[in-house]
């Protein structure tokens, strides 16, 4: 599972002439996944883009995927706004895909080997909800209220 703090995690690539997923610098907490074909995203449609990786979670980790900061630059977002990766999503054609929303009146092309989102992996600690009429800690102000004056 873990040497020297590292995760293991078993991965599939479906495109061994893409590059591996890396951290791109040392302070880097997320990785990025690369486009594994040409895909086009039709104006104001969604796109399902394939990100050449199937993985094998270690018990007890989750991933996450976030759009790249550049994605809205190219006039596309992630549709769900992030995507989660469960722990049984594991098998051998379970490719992680992104999502992509075109918001322009254009289409869009994500070209294969490009960089389209960022993934981290996170331990999922489980937990228990027990249920109370009242708190006592006194109410910030509801949402949106540090903003307020």
């Amino acid at each position: 599972m873990s040497k020297n703090n590292i995760i293991i995690v078993n991965i599939k690539l479906f495109d061994k002439s893409l590059p591996h997923p890396e951290y791109k610098t040392e302070g880097a907490a997320a990785f990025d996944l690369y486009a594994r074909e040409q895909t086009v995203i039709p104006s104001h449609s969604i796109g399902y883009v394939p990100l050449n990786v199937a993985l094998q979670l270690p018990e007890g980790y989750w991933a996450l995927m976030a759009a790249r900061s550049s994605l809205h630059k190219r006039g596309v977002m992630m549709a769900n706004g992030i995507g989660v990766g469960d722990y049984d999503y594991r098998g051998d054609n379970d490719e992680y895909r992104a999502a992509l929303y075109n918001f322009t009146s254009e289409d869009v092309v994500i070209e294969k080997a490009e960089r389209i989102v960022q993934m981290i992996i996170l331990r999922r600690d489980p937990v228990q909800f027990e249920e109370f009429d009242k708190f006592d800690d006194k109410s910030r102000g509801g949402f949106g209220s540090t903003g307020r004056k």
